[in-house]
């Protein structure tokens, strides 16, 4: 029986935990660190901070390094990150100055390929249009400026690297399971049509890819974790055959259970096809069994061939944005707000000068509250354009000449924002797999080069997940609750779409969700996303429903057009929703 190979996580977003490096390679065995700073956000963050002469790769990585790299170096831990960002080679080469004063020589690698920006003229000729997959949009010479266009590359280049002796492996924008899908490949020796397998490690990268949240971080029954304050980073202990533990380091805090691995791969994810670049992922498929304390199997994954096409997160220059936000105590709030949006406009010589505007009244405001910051509305007024001599000074001076001639009550919050924010549009597109090649430069500045391939299904189907789970329904008595109550939920952001994945603990806990959170259950709740199309998928293996709510981010997170612009906080908004449950269900979870 081949070893597992031991997997570990110590970054889920650029801005992570520090210490995270140190506290996985001190705290136990590990054969890789891999590490997710890359969100869809960050390109354009990595952009911002390139144009501005700073890095654009994720210079947090580099502190991490100072830390373990040399004990890396002795104990022969593979090292592979997407920290590259907009610049994996700069990277590489800042690498190799640590590795130089650490009195250490690792064989570091670097991949390319991603970044289209060079190539769009080219790509045009050749056909693609990029089309905004979430607004139906052709990106022409009318549409924002494109400021980073990256295809999100396999695992084919990390493997590669890994058998040609890197000790470590410095990505771009490559999908985030291709850190756990490209180690396994190399120690396994998987060929690129071990679909099961392959779909295996995606779904253990896509578990441990944001870090704690596998752990227990940002869990929904987060009151049954002992130690919930500092939660261990994941490691995957992967199989030769596809078949994975989820676990951390004994002594850390947190908790790896059925729970909080569901919670996780129901998040940020829509169709039960779960697209990778070198697989297709059936997320009916997986199986999950507490084997022990802190540790998770996922088996029987299924897998098949990879979509025709890769996805492209483009991210454009958006316009400059400048908020002031009026505070509205008391009554007559609606009525108030109406004169404060008359009088800013007055002020400022009307909208039409601006990309847009917008007035936004939060009714933050309780009634009957009894202390008076607690009964204060709130309107947000945001002024948008490309021109940025449009904003600035002018848009808070407008909002001050009413501070002694408007509603009464007036006062301002955040008043010393004066600066306008460049926002970003994301534009996610698919181009086809051929047009796409992988470069990986070895650590003797060889190059190696892999070419897209046109063998590819032409629409993955539906894979057989096997008998359902199945309860009969429960009947009985009901009591008005939250949802959260019983149910565990995630949400966060698909581009412009807004994902939230809710489940059950037990078969009559699914059998209820199954039969009463419905899309019209789910617009019940949640008004808001009336008029929206919604896609609803059913994950028996996983006890959960997912609902997918196209367009609810407006412009995606870079853009700044949602109070919550990354879903994050959605899953817990539904969970305080009343509902009538069945006493049942409310006696089996106090059991």
């Amino acid at each position: 029986m081949t070893a597992p190979l031991r997997i570990g996580n110590v970054s889920g977003f650029y801005g992570d935990r520090l210490s995270a490096a140190r506290e996985m390679v001190e705290g136990g065995d590990i054969d890789v660190l891999t590490g997710d700073y890359l969100a869809e956000l960050t390109m354009y963050i990595l952009w911002k901070s390139k144009t501005a002469g700073r890095p654009g790769y994720a210079s947090t990585f580099l502190t991490q390094m100072k830390e373990v790299l040399g004990t890396c170096v002795e104990r022969g831990i593979k090292i592979v990150v997407n920290a590259g960002g907009l610049d994996p080679k700069g990277l590489a080469d800042a690498l190799r100055d640590l590795a130089a004063e650490k009195n250490v020589s690792p064989a570091i690698a670097y991949l390319t390929g991603d970044d289209l920006i060079p190539r769009m003229d080219e790509l045009r000729a050749a056909g693609v249009d990029f089309r905004n997959i979430d607004t139906g949009e052709v990106h022409d010479e009318s549409s924002p400026t494109p400021a980073t266009a990256n295809a999100y590359l396999g695992a084919r280049g990390i493997a590669h690297a890994l058998s040609g002796g890197a000790d470590i492996v410095v990505c771009p924008r490559v999908t985030d399971a291709s850190l756990v899908v490209g180690p396994a490949m190399w120690k396994f020796g998987w060929d690129m049509e071990d679909y099961d397998r392959l779909a295996g490690a995606v779904a253990a990268g896509h578990v441990i890819e944001c870090g704690a949240q596998a752990t227990g971080g940002n869990y929904a029954f987060f009151e049954e974790i002992e130690n919930p304050i500092r939660p261990g980073f994941p490691i995957a202990e992967m199989h030769a055959d596809g078949s994975s533990v989820i676990t951390k380091h004994e002594g850390t805090g947190g908790m790896v259970s059925v729970g909080t691995v569901t919670a996780q791969l129901v998040y940020e994810v829509g169709e039960r096809n779960y697209l990778n670049t070198d697989v297709t992922l059936d997320l009916g498929s997986i199986e999950l069994t507490q084997e022990g304390p802190d540790r998770v199997r996922m088996s029987g994954v299924r897998g098949q061939a990879p979509p025709p096409t890769v996805k492209v997160t483009m991210n454009c220059v958006g316009t400059y944005n400048q908020s002031m936000t009026f505070a509205i105590p008391g009554d007559d709030v609606e009525a108030k707000a109406a004169v404060a949006q008359a009088g800013m406009l007055e002020a400022l010589g009307g909208a039409e000068q601006f990309d847009s505007v917008d007035f936004r009244l939060v009714r933050s405001d309780q009634l009957g509250a009894a202390l008076n910051e607690l009964s204060v509305a709130k309107l947000v007024a945001t002024f948008s354009s490309y021109d940025k001599d449009k904003l600035g000074r002018r848009i808070f001076d407008a909002a001050m000449s009413l501070a002694l001639s408007s509603y009464p009550g007036i006062y301002f919050q955040d008043e010393k924002q004066q600066r306008p924010t460049r926002t970003g549009l994301a534009w996610p597109c698919l181009i086809p797999q051929e047009l796409v090649t992988e470069r990986v430069v070895m650590p003797d500045g060889t190059t190696v080069d892999f070419p897209g391939s046109e063998k590819k299904a032409a629409e993955p189907a539906l894979l057989d997940a096997g008998a359902p789970r199945t309860a009969e329904g429960v009947e009985g008595p009901t009591q008005t609750v939250s949802l959260g109550k019983v149910f565990g939920a995630r949400s966060g952001d698909k581009g412009a779409h807004a994902n939230v994945g809710i489940w059950g603990r037990s078969d009559d806990e699914y059998a209820w969700l199954r039969e009463h959170l419905t899309v019209e259950g789910l617009l019940a709740i949640f008004p808001e996303a009336s008029g929206r199309e919604i896609l609803r998928v059913e994950l028996p293996n996983l006890r959960a429903v997912n609902f997918l709510i196209r367009g609810l981010l407006g412009g995606g997170a870079a853009s700044g057009g949602r109070f919550d612009p990354q879903a994050k906080g959605l899953a817990e908004f539904i969970r305080s929703r009343k509902v009538e449950l069945p006493v049942a269900l409310l006696e089996e979870k106090n059991r």
